[in-house]
């Protein structure tokens, strides 16, 4: 009898310890401010790149600075699955729609989380994008965190459904927890 009270008595301590220990995990775990994919090339393109997320008073500022471009406009999409295994980066999935509507372009009040518009490439093939985002986040239904970013080899027509017509995929890039500081 003295025994079973002993191991009713150790158990009930070790299983508040673990409470208290999951309690501190989750207290202690924290916000995700700022996230980072850099763009590696699917087979047979130079275009590589840095994508950074960072949150800000009104949304997350998102800067993209991809080389190896042709000139001219390039379509540019978060996909839905952090996957850029494939070598034509289609293992990424269609673009993050968690709220299944049309596509359209990053100032449409109605768009896929991922319909970031396109980046523009000068002469030398270098594009360099900025825009606060009030559509992507990075906690939450609409976080980009896991997911990919994936450059085009056409312009996206802002339009076509379902991915504005913006052809191959160049380069892509899985969106990860960055350095806050």
């Amino acid at each position: 009898m003295k025994r079973g009270l002993m191991l009713v008595a150790a158990i009930a301590v070790m299983a508040a310890m673990g409470c208290q220990k999951a309690e501190k995990e989750a207290v202690s775990t924290p916000e995700i401010t700022k996230a980072v994919a850099v763009l590696h090339p699917t087979e047979g393109s130079s275009v590589r790149g840095v994508v950074t997320f960072t949150k800000v008073p009104g949304g997350v500022k998102i800067v993209a600075d991809v080389e190896g471009l042709e000139p001219g406009k390039h379509g540019f999409h978060i996909h839905q699955w952090g996957d850029c295994s494939a070598s034509d980066g289609t293992s990424a999935g269609g673009h993050f729609n968690p709220e299944n509507v049309a596509h359209g372009g990053p100032d449409a009040s109605v768009r896929h989380v991922g319909d970031l518009g396109n980046l523009e490439a000068d002469e030398s093939g270098k594009a360099h994008y900025e825009r606060v985002d009030t559509f992507v986040t990075l906690s939450g239904s609409h976080s980009v965190i896991g997911r990919a970013v994936v450059v085009h080899a056409k312009e996206d027509d802002l339009s076509s459904q379902p991915t504005g017509a913006a052809g191959l995929r160049l380069a892509c890039g899985v969106i990860g927890i960055a350095n806050p500081q």
